[in-house]
């Protein structure tokens, strides 16, 4: 089960950092999970750093081993953690909550949290996949870089354990992690495509220094995005194109 064991951890650099020198042991199971207090360097997508004041917010890591999905599968590992992110947040923040491609965790038009996954591999064996989750629980103020952030708290004015809603998230990832079978692929990737944040609306872009309006078509299986500019469709890997969201 995912979240057991589920260990709280005063301090650490990384909780992926932390997850993965655990992995290296040899001695851990599949669904072991540490939650951080406070993280002193904690990681975001590409090389960012996921910034948040000691004991506020939801930062965590689990180790998964991902059994019998290929690692050419690997995006629905990515969107079945995002879809049960989704269900823990919508379940205390409403139905706007959504997945901005590829994995950020989105309330309207702000991010609430975001998923950085790490594998392990031992030769052409994936092993596991270190799966980062950090959520806004009940941070108020952020740093002004930000261009969108928001909290839990902000949302539902009221304050919130974040310990006990990290083993609640645990328990939300549980269901669809289990449908990572071949039978299942196709549910998997169309309940993605449902929450996605802005599917067939137009949207302000930002591509090789070049802003443009575009609109989300689809999702393939392999994560690249589909986004229609000028009449064009273009398919597009993560990290090529900026959303861009105006406040």
């Amino acid at each position: 089960m995912i979240g057991q064991p589920f260990y709280v951890l005063d301090q650490v650099d990384s909780t992926n950092n932390y997850a993965m020198e655990q992995v290296n042991t040899g001695q851990i199971t599949h669904g072991t999970t540490w939650f951080a207090m406070e993280q002193t360097a904690g990681k975001g997508q590409r090389g960012k750093q996921w910034l948040s004041p000691p004991g506020e917010n939801l930062m965590l890591s689990i180790a998964l081993q991902p059994g019998g999905l290929p690692l050419s599968r690997q995006f629905l590992l990515s969107a079945a953690v995002a879809l049960g992110a989704t269900d823990f947040f919508g379940q205390y923040a409403g139905d706007e909550t959504c997945i901005k491609w590829s994995n950020d965790i989105y309330w309207r038009d702000r991010k609430a949290g975001g998923i950085l996954i790490e594998n392990v591999l031992r030769g052409s064996t994936w092993q596991y996949a270190i799966t980062g989750i950090g959520i806004n629980i009940n941070q108020t103020r952020f740093p002004e870089h930000l261009p969108n952030p928001v909290s839990l708290q902000q949302i539902t004015g009221r304050a919130w354990d974040a310990v006990a809603l990290g083993q609640e998230l645990c328990r939300c990832l549980e269901p669809w992690l289990q449908k990572l079978q071949p039978v299942h692929y196709t549910t998997v990737l169309e309940a993605y495509k449902s929450r996605l944040f802005r599917l067939n609306e137009p949207g302000l872009y930002r591509m090789q220094g070049e802003y443009f309006q575009g609109i989300i078509r689809d999702v393939l299986p392999d994560g690249r995005l589909c986004l229609e500019r000028d009449g064009t469709l273009l398919e597009l890997s993560f990290g090529e194109v900026e959303f861009v969201v105006v406040r």
